[in-house]
């Protein structure tokens, strides 16, 4: 038996404890890295935030600048909250009359696809498309602004570039959604009453009053008033994403991919969180 065996297997299990204590070192070192990252982010969009609402409440606010964004985001997004609104109302009443149908509630379909819609349907769907094509737009367009340093030049300038760009499309955003919200649902209904009369005839006035018997005031106002969250939350993430982007071309596209990737999440956890209360009060 060789008299260095036992160094031998002393020198190999050493090795192997200070390779693992190695590459735990390197994944706890890569962990925290990412944890500060995170809570980095996380500090400079609160202070984001409070920039935002500051500048919100100066008196010279870019009013002007408010109706372009107003147009941008309200005008420019009608044929597709349209497309959208038409097609929720047929493909909810497509699917729900065979099933109202085996049970002989039929004539239940106006409001149950009216509530749906008001309640939920309309808001958070209406929302989604936004925070793809708003937040998108934004993203991109305040990304692409940092890029070629114009945001740079304003500061220069002496016009201050959180007043002038964000303040402005937040505030365009929080409160041109709600309205695009009420004239999808209301195009929802069109569309389900013109689903309706594909298999059946019934009157516009008898299908409305029947939708609206079931609907009720506090139905209408919770969803209502979550939308303007929805805004908020789309016209804040886009324009941080935007505002916050780095220095490459490339960062636009980075900006505006994550801009409508969070802002898609954050309706989704406005909205649950709007229901919870909801469900707690009513």
């Amino acid at each position: 038996m060789d008299k260095n065996t036992p160094f031998k297997k002393v020198t190999i299990n050493t090795l192997v404890i200070k390779n693992q204590a190695i590459r735990l070192g390197e994944k706890t070192y890569n962990k925290t890295l990412e944890a500060n990252i995170f809570f980095a982010g996380l500090g400079d969009f609160f202070l984001f935030l409070w920039q935002t609402v500051k500048e919100t409440f100066s008196p010279n606010f870019e009013f002007n600048e408010f109706l372009r964004q107003s147009f941008q985001i309200g005008y420019k997004t009608v044929p597709l909250i349209s497309v959208t609104g038409l097609i929720m109302g047929v493909v909810l009443t497509i699917q729900s009359r065979p099933v109202l149908a085996d049970f002989g509630a039929e004539s239940l379909l106006p409001g149950m696809v009216a509530s749906s819609i008001i309640r939920e349907m309309g808001p958070v769907i209406t929302a989604l498309i936004c925070a793809g094509k708003i937040g998108s737009g934004m993203g991109a367009e305040l990304g692409s602004m940092k890029v070629s340093e114009q945001i740079d030049a304003m500061e220069v300038s002496s016009t201050h570039p959180i007043r002038f760009l964000v303040v402005t499309r937040v505030l365009a955003a929080t409160l041109m959604i709600p309205i695009l919200v009420l004239y999808a649902d209301a195009l929802g209904i069109l569309g389900s009453w013109a689903a309706a009369n594909i298999k059946g005839s019934v009157t516009f006035v008898l299908f409305f009053n029947q939708a609206f018997r079931v609907v009720d005031f506090m139905d209408f106002l919770p969803a209502v008033i979550k939308t303007f969250f929805f805004g908020a939350a789309i016209g804040l993430v886009g324009c941080y994403k935007g505002y916050s982007a780095g220095r490459g071309t490339e960062s636009v596209g980075k900006a505006a991919n994550s801009a409508v990737v969070l802002a898609s999440l954050l309706v989704i956890v406005v909205d649950l969180i709007a229901v919870q209360i909801t469900d707690m009060l009513l």
